[in-house]
């Protein structure tokens, strides 16, 4: 196999590692894995690699915003989701994932029963917040694997 095609497979297994893994751009390392092999090959088609391009900006949008997106749909404040995001972004780099979920869970809360005094709702505002950030990380999972397994297709379909 030449080296720029094991360049671009080793660019989209980065991607699906990536999306598990904090502060490793999932969907920019399937994007450019994609790019690479096309580039290098012309494969594949331009209907599918618009397609594959396609689900890796996605994957970078919910890379960005499904945090932030799941603590709104809970209901959270815009500052306070901006926040727990800064909160939990900091954290992670001190702990990893655990950190980033506390980070999140616990900024919410904290801002949410200062506000209402309500430990219950706030507990559910936390936890939106929370299931937004792990849905992104599954997202991410789906999205990348499906460009990886194109790829694949087109390689040794």
């Amino acid at each position: 196999m030449d080296t720029l095609v094991l360049v671009a497979f080793a660019l989209l297994v980065l991607g699906v590692v990536g999306a598990v893994l904090p502060l490793l751009p999932s969907g920019l390392f399937s994007l450019a894995g994609v790019a690479v092999y096309w580039w290098h090959t012309g494969d594949p088609g331009t209907l599918l690699f618009a397609l594959l391009v396609g689900l890796s900006l996605v994957a970078v949008a919910v890379d960005w915003l499904a945090g932030f997106v799941g603590a709104k749909a809970g209901g959270v404040d815009t500052k306070v989701a901006v926040v727990a995001g800064a909160v939990g972004f900091l954290l992670m780099l001190l702990t990893g994932p655990v950190g980033l979920l506390a980070g999140v869970a616990g900024t919410v809360f904290a801002f949410e029963f200062r506000e209402s005094g309500d430990a219950e709702a706030s507990a559910r505002h936390a936890a939106y917040a929370t299931v937004g950030v792990v849905a992104s990380a599954a997202m991410q999972v789906l999205l990348t694997a499906v460009v990886l397994a194109a790829m694949l297709w087109v390689q040794f379909g």
